[in-house]
């Protein structure tokens, strides 16, 4: 039987584990992201969401490394992504160590290099990085380049063109609930869950381990958490006991794979 994941999501800028309100990023949590890493192997986590959010391409290589470092101690499913904007520097990723590619701004601006990943690497590798704003008109529209460009497309349509670029996965994140600690923009979750066939993975606002099963009640296939994960000791562990006591099926601590 299907495990629910539990996902932990380092967002990476400069070299340092930042805070994400809003996609704004100002407070470093971890000066280096192996200290992150190294909690989270003890805690149970089932895979890590290594985001590169440099404002500029010129960090990309120094980011591989760290991407290599990290995979050296890290025991679980590893997924990074920013400025994946060409094949050699996938490739270059998941050398380095990564297991899978998130890509977002090129679903919009490079879909064919979309397609050409999942072709050359399979659909299992890439995981498709939506994030969802609502305008004045309270219409959900999804946001690429580090949320900066509205690219007009509804939340529905941008994630059947994910799926058919080749996309394994969805991470569906609302750009307002970011940090806002109300939970899942379950709404917009519910709505993408349940058009595509692909699992979607729900990121964005948690505070408490209640909004996991709103997540997972939307329809999410896993749960990702970024600043709560950080900031709570035994975060992992406390929210897969919390889950297991609302009848989640979730991976025991220490037995990764079955």
């Amino acid at each position: 039987m299907l495990k629910t994941r539990l996902i932990a999501v380092l967002i990476v800028l400069e070299g340092q584990v930042v805070q994400s309100v809003r996609f704004k990023h100002t407070n470093v949590i971890h000066y280096d992201p192996i200290h992150a890493i190294e909690a989270f192997n003890k805690w149970a986590v089932d895979e890590i969401v290594v985001l590169n959010v440099d404002r500029n391409p010129g960090g990309r290589e120094a980011f591989a490394e760290k991407v290599s470092h990290i995979s050296r101690i890290c025991f679980v499913p590893l997924s990074v992504g920013g400025w994946i904007t060409d094949e050699g520097y996938a490739d270059l990723l998941l050398r380095s160590g990564a297991d899978k590619l998130v890509v977002n701004s090129a679903v919009h601006d490079l879909p064919d290099l979309v397609q050409a990943l999942s072709k050359r690497y399979g659909k299992q590798c890439v995981v498709a990085s939506m994030d969802v704003m609502r305008g004045g008109s309270n219409i959900p529209t999804v946001r690429v380049d580090r949320g900066r460009i509205d690219t007009g497309s509804n939340a529905l349509d941008w994630a059947g063109r994910a799926v058919d670029l080749g996309a394994g996965e969805i991470l569906f994140n609302s750009i307002d609930h970011d940090g806002a600690r109300r939970g899942y923009d379950v709404d917009t979750l519910k709505t993408i869950a349940r058009a595509v066939d692909i699992p979607v993975i729900a990121f964005g606002g948690v505070l408490t381990w209640d909004h996991l099963m709103g997540g997972l009640d939307a329809g999410a296939d896993a749960v990702a958490v970024a600043n709560q994960f950080h900031y709570t000791e035994q975060s992992t562990k406390k929210a897969k006991a919390f889950l297991a006591r609302k009848n989640i099926i979730v991976r025991a601590e220490g037995r990764f794979g079955d």
